[in-house]
């Protein structure tokens, strides 16, 4: 109880330094007292509370909140970026504007005549006024301005952008994959892949059945679909799920856990799949027997579910263990970080998902360092890992640097 009032106690305090630093340089520092300083502050503390009321009234059933919510997470997070960077050169210029005024004064202080006034009085000699950028409030306004409007419409454009690129279709990809065990007779397996679908609040039935289209019309031998499905329960959620259904390939479709079912409700999700007519893979493994050969397929549970209570832990021994070592095999699982077991056990080559290849740069660079690939091909202590974008997004629905995507994984001989 500590731990979690510990933590919405930091999220809380991290939300608010972060909008006050917005309030700051969009508002206090490009407006004088009155009016509209008082709007401008009255905008941050709702967009403030906006934040945490999303997060916890989507998970409840306020699905109005998502739109609004997520969009300012994303413009947030910009004009944030665009700020910060924008940092560094404010400093630079109110340096080097400094040095100026300090090039601009006399070098050394001459003694000015004393001027006798009728009354007899000593005036005061007359001041050359000197230009001092740094301090004048006019010029310091318009830099604030001038910041704030470049702020703002780089992070709109930015997100607009990456809007348009998340709602839009996935991307299809075509990966060609040697397998130094692969049969000559299996050459050229194809395996539709996909993860991250994300049904939830902002993406329903449509978005699985332009999916499933898509996945059709690849004509594949199996197809594997690595986790994150959605963002709720059955109730809420299995009629956009439906449509999965109709997935259509030549020796099944297939099925791991992301660590998302375990926020929804695993148990009846892993049952609503397999009467939709994938089979589920819990840390299992399945014999694909074609007539050029056969191939392991397995799965392990997402390994995050260690503890959970919801379902077992990801178990490799259950699923890789007893096999032959003569016959290659695919593990599907979720998270790329699971390759560093899954070596352990020989695994030629493992189907994952989870990062969204970052989603929205810069986080791409954040995800390098809990997942050994963020996207795309790589190898970990001799397994690779093929990671895919995923084909829907999880909170803010943006996409920037990270395009949704379906991909074929086509598995070839040496």
């Amino acid at each position: 109880m500590l731990a979690t009032l510990a933590f919405v106690g930091f999220a809380a305090l991290v939300v608010g330094l972060l909008h006050f630093y917005l309030w700051k340089r969009l508002v206090k520092d490009t407006t004088g007292p009155g009016r509209w300083r008082r709007i401008g502050a009255v905008a941050a503390l709702v967009l403030a509370l906006l934040v945490p009321a999303t997060m916890i009234g989507t998970r409840a059933g306020l699905f109005w909140l998502a739109w609004p919510g997520y969009l300012w997470l994303a413009l947030m997070f910009y004009l944030l970026v665009v700020l910060l960077v924008l940092e560094v050169p404010r400093l630079v210029a109110r340096l080097v504007l400094r040095r100026r005024v300090v090039a601009a004064e006399p070098a050394t202080a001459e003694p000015e005549p004393v001027l006798v006034g009728a009354s007899g009085g000593a005036e005061p000699p007359a001041v050359a006024a000197i230009d001092q950028p740094d301090h004048d409030p006019d010029r310091r306004l318009l830099l604030a301005r001038g910041a704030a409007i470049f702020a703002g419409l780089t992070a709109t454009g930015v997100t607009g952008y990456g809007v348009r690129n998340a709602m839009g279709p996935p991307r299809l990809d075509r990966v060609r994959i040697p397998l130094a065990k692969l049969p000559r007779g299996m050459d050229g397996l194809r395996i539709a892949t996909v993860s991250d679908i994300h049904l939830g609040p902002l993406r329903g039935r449509a978005h699985t059945e332009r999916i499933v289209a898509m996945i059709n019309r690849l004509d594949a031998d199996l197809v594997a679909v690595v986790g994150d499905l959605v963002d709720g329960s059955v109730a809420e959620l299995g009629e956009a799920a439906a449509p999965l259904r109709d997935l259509r390939s030549r020796y099944g479709s297939f099925f791991v856990t992301g660590n998302h079912e375990y926020y929804s409700g695993v148990e009846e999700w892993v049952q609503e799949v397999d009467r939709l007519g994938l089979r589920v893979l819990q840390n299992t493994r399945q014999e694909i027997r074609t007539p050029g050969g056969v191939l392991d397929l397995a799965g392990v549970n997402d390994v995050s579910a260690a503890g959970t209570g919801l379902a077992a832990p990801a178990d490799f021994t259950a699923a890789l263990g007893d096999r032959d070592p003569g016959r290659p095999v695919v593990l599907l699982a979720h998270q790329p970080v699971a390759a560093v077991e899954a070596a352990k056990f020989g695994v030629d080559l493992q189907l994952s998902g989870h990062t969204h290849g970052g989603q929205i740069v810069p986080f791409n660079l954040l995800v390098k360092l809990e997942q050994p690939v963020v996207s795309g091909l790589g190898e970990v202590d001799g397994t690779k890992v093929y990671v895919t974008n995923g084909a829907g997004f999880w909170g803010p629905p943006v996409r920037v640097g990270a395009d949704p995507q379906v991909t074929l994984v086509e598995l070839r001989t040496p």
